[in-house]
């Protein structure tokens, strides 16, 4: 008599899987569908539609099931068949929509394979309770993923899907480099760090090197954009505004992501309209008042004046030749000749060999700093934990600790290269000033004006003279030229130069080797070397005033 019933009543079949990813319950669907079609032949069911979803049921709004519940409300059926409850809700209001249903009549059956449901008061209260397990489900799995990720975040392991330029090992259970990507990453972050290309053009070289995304798609601008604040690929992991220390392999240092973003920092602000190109625009200063010198062209000549937009200035127009040629002037009283160079590149050579030791002291310190700013994170997160700071609190100085912690780790990495770029340096330096007077020689003023800011800073203009603050290896290396031009000798003995015959400076910086330059007529080298560095960030050591 029940399936009789059954016959007569109209029934709405509804089958759901969690995803719309195809790769995932693949077989869900189609496992439902069978099994539910087979009960519907065994119990006489009278399916009059078949409902077909993939979304998940935790959150409201799943499309196919509204349209069902709109379909019982206006009486197109008197029931639904269902795997198990849990297909049909796993929140609350989709629940309560279907128990109200059945208190107003409007569902009188309700049939699953897996689950005994019957109209009546006890039916309903056991039907409920099957809702509120479906969501306590949901809720208690989503609290372990929570806490899985958090767990993976604190072992410096990326949470989620591989971002681009990485590929999630399955072995090791983290990410890996992709080698193919990798390098097209690392290039576009080395052509924007220059501040030559703009996102646009970097997107279009990179894409026609063959970079796509992860469906094959090629990328766009905003890809870019996105990718290249991304610190995942320095070795950091940002997650929740909160950063970790990764444990994967980086594609490239902490020094150029900085590099690119402060070049897409200047890059967003306003652009002024462009200007004729003078050599020298916004390149002198008045050596009066202190004003902006500008350049104007008058009768097929360029002169340069103060603007005079502070305060009257006296002072007059400079031809713009003149001053080239006084640059020139500039230029060859720093050049250092063939003998001298060579003799002294033959030095930093030969203690080049022998600077690694000097480093040890200055790894361990760095170490040390290392472990003390661990100690400082730990003692952070026992603050938070004890609830002595908010969260946004420890976020701030989680973050900056972290960063210290990177660039720590950074410096230790790169000492083992210290002691070689530094002699590097110094060479390069003797080559650049070996080339001086080649390129005083040249008619190019834009090679002579890139050449004075090499030589120093706070470039002046008064009563039609330039003037401005030498550095100090290049106001030493001014000194053996007039030394040497007095000795009017070409191939100039340097280590008899009194110029060159200092003693250690008191309080030798960090890159003062003490290997370096044994012999005591050569010591002061160290000196100009310190001083050319000095430009790359680290402190001179300036030598006495004769």
């Amino acid at each position: 008599m029940d399936n009789i019933n059954l016959q007569t009543k109209k029934i709405f079949l509804y089958a759901r899987k969690s995803t719309d990813e195809p790769e995932r319950q693949v077989l869900s669907i189609e496992a439902q569908m069978f099994e539910l079609r087979e009960f519907a032949k065994k119990e006489g069911l009278n399916i009059v539609r078949e409902f077909v979803e993939s979304k998940t049921a935790k959150e409201p709004g799943r499309d196919i099931f509204n349209e069902m519940i709109s379909c019982i409300e206006k009486n197109e059926a008197e029931g639904i068949l269902a795997w198990h409850p849990d297909r049909l809700a796993r929140n609350s209001i989709d629940g309560g929509r279907i128990i109200y249903l059945v208190d107003t009549g409007k569902i009188t059956t309700l049939k699953f394979p897996t689950f005994w449901f019957d109209p009546t008061p006890q039916g309903k209260f056991m039907l409920s309770i099957a809702f509120g397990q479906s969501k306590y489900y949901v809720d208690n799995l989503s609290e372990n993923i929570k806490r899985g990720i958090r767990q993976k975040l604190r072992n410096g392991i990326w949470p989620a899907w591989a971002p681009l330029g990485y590929v999630n090992d399955k072995n090791a259970r983290c990410i890996a480099v992709d080698k193919e990507k990798a390098k097209y990453i690392k290039r576009a972050f080395e052509m924007y760090a220059t501040g030559e290309y703009p996102l646009a053009q970097v997107r279009k070289m990179i894409n026609s090197l063959g970079l796509v995304g992860k469906k094959g798609k090629m990328l766009s601008v905003s890809n870019y954009q996105y990718m290249l604040k991304n610190k995942i690929y320095y070795g950091m992991i940002e997650y929740n505004d909160e950063l970790y220390d990764g444990k994967h392999e980086p594609i490239i240092t902490k020094k150029l992501f900085d590099s690119v973003q402060e070049v897409m920092m200047n890059k967003s602000k306003p652009k002024t309209p462009k200007l004729k190109p003078y050599v020298y625009r916004g390149f002198f200063r008045c050596g009066e008042c202190g004003c902006f010198i500008t350049t104007e062209t008058q009768k097929g000549h360029n002169y340069l004046r103060c603007t005079k937009r502070k305060n009257p200035c006296t002072q007059r127009y400079a031809r713009e030749d003149a001053i080239t040629s006084q640059i020139k002037e500039v230029i060859k009283k720093v050049s250092l000749s063939d003998g001298w160079a060579k003799a002294s590149i033959a030095e930093f050579e030969k203690e080049k060999m022998e600077g690694v030791q000097a480093e040890s002291f200055h790894v361990q310190k760095t170490r040390d700093e290392l472990v003390d700013l661990e100690t400082k994170l730990d003692r952070l997160l026992d603050l938070q934990l004890d609830g002595n700071l908010s969260q946004m609190e420890y976020v701030a100085k989680k973050q900056k600790l972290m960063l210290a912690k990177k660039d720590l780790e950074e410096k230790i990495s790169a000492f083992g290269t210290k002691s070689k770029n530094r002699f590097e340096l110094m060479i390069n330096f003797i080559k650049e000033a070996n080339q001086a007077e080649n390129i005083a020689q040249q008619e190019n003023p834009v090679a002579g004006r890139d050449f004075l800011k090499k030589i120093g800073s706070n470039f002046r203009i008064a009563e039609r003279s330039l003037s401005f603050s030498p550095q100090p290896a290049w106001r030493i290396a001014s000194k053996y030229h007039a030394e040497a031009q007095r000795a009017k000798a070409t191939d100039y003995d340097f280590t008899k130069s009194t110029n060159w015959r200092r003693g250690w400076d008191s309080n030798p910086r960090e890159a003062c080797a003490p290997t370096a330059f044994r012999e005591p007529r050569l010591r002061p080298l160290g000196h100009l070397s310190l001083a050319y560095l000095s430009r790359q960030k680290h402190t001179a050591c300036e030598p006495d005033p004769q």
